[in-house]
């Protein structure tokens, strides 16, 4: 029994450290940079409710880079109609923002540029800040957007340097216990500038997604309240459903 006691007592005293060390040892630090990105099939491009693929598919595909103090910059690029930038077949976004979370609210502010090659010598290319809170309330978050692109020949409309304001509410919800979420969206765009239709149009949309692992499937119903026809004779503004599929990586 002395024996038997004797090894049970060497026993505790070899695990004892182990346990300590283990409780001592830090809790993992997330990594100082992440990098992400992804690709999305859709059916439709919307920007700001009026369709940039004269209401056809496109793909497109993101990067991101995250530093943990709240520093990111991304790109992302889609195909688009050769309407929408002086005969470019694409837009690429360049981003670079900072996004800070105190308690239930985050503060988003940032530079887009709007860069589409293959325009020629057109001037199509453009800037526009923005700056965005979101505030959550349990499985709800509400986001409100304003985005300034300042004067530039990009925007005109033939007047000279225009320049854009577009304000935007989001509402967003997640079904607790699936992998759905909805977001009602509604946006105004003032100006006149190349971006609105007439002096200043409204957007709104809701939007259904599920998501599996790396996958997201998404479908939408978007609208606007005026009326663009491209040179196909299609009305890209007009109400319409956009479905999507992605995958992150």
């Amino acid at each position: 029994m002395r024996q038997l006691a004797l090894i049970t007592t060497m026993a505790g005293l070899l695990v004892l450290p182990s346990t300590a060390a283990a409780q001592d040892s830090p809790a993992e630090v997330p990594p100082a940079v992440v990098v992400s990105g992804g690709a999305t099939l859709v059916s439709d491009y919307r920007y700001r409710g009026v369709s940039q693929t004269d209401r056809r598919a496109a793909l497109q595909g993101s990067l991101a880079v995250t530093h943990r103090s709240g520093l990111y910059g991304s790109i992302w690029g889609s195909s688009i109609d050769d309407y929408v930038a002086a005969g470019s077949d694409q837009e690429i976004d360049l981003t670079i923002g900072y996004k800070r979370s105190v308690g239930a609210t985050t503060f988003d502010v940032g530079v887009l540029y709007y860069y589409y090659p293959g325009a020629g010598n057109a001037n199509t290319d453009f800037v526009e800040p923005y700056v965005a809170v979101s505030q959550t309330f349990g499985p709800v978050t509400a986001k409100a957007l304003a985005a300034y692109a300042p004067k530039q020949n990009a925007l005109t409309v033939g007047n000279g340097k225009e320049d854009n304001l577009y304000l935007a509410g989001d509402l967003s919800a997640a079904l607790a216990g699936s992998p759905i979420s909805v977001t009602a969206h509604v946006g105004r765009s003032f100006g006149p500038s190349y971006i609105t239709l007439g002096k200043a149009h409204t957007d709104w949309s809701l939007r259904a997604s599920a998501t599996f692992k790396e996958l997201t499937a998404g479908i939408a119903y978007v609208d606007t309240d005026k009326t663009f026809i491209t040179p196909s004779g299609r009305n890209a503004s007009k109400a319409g459903i956009v479905a999507s599929l992605g995958v992150a990586f």
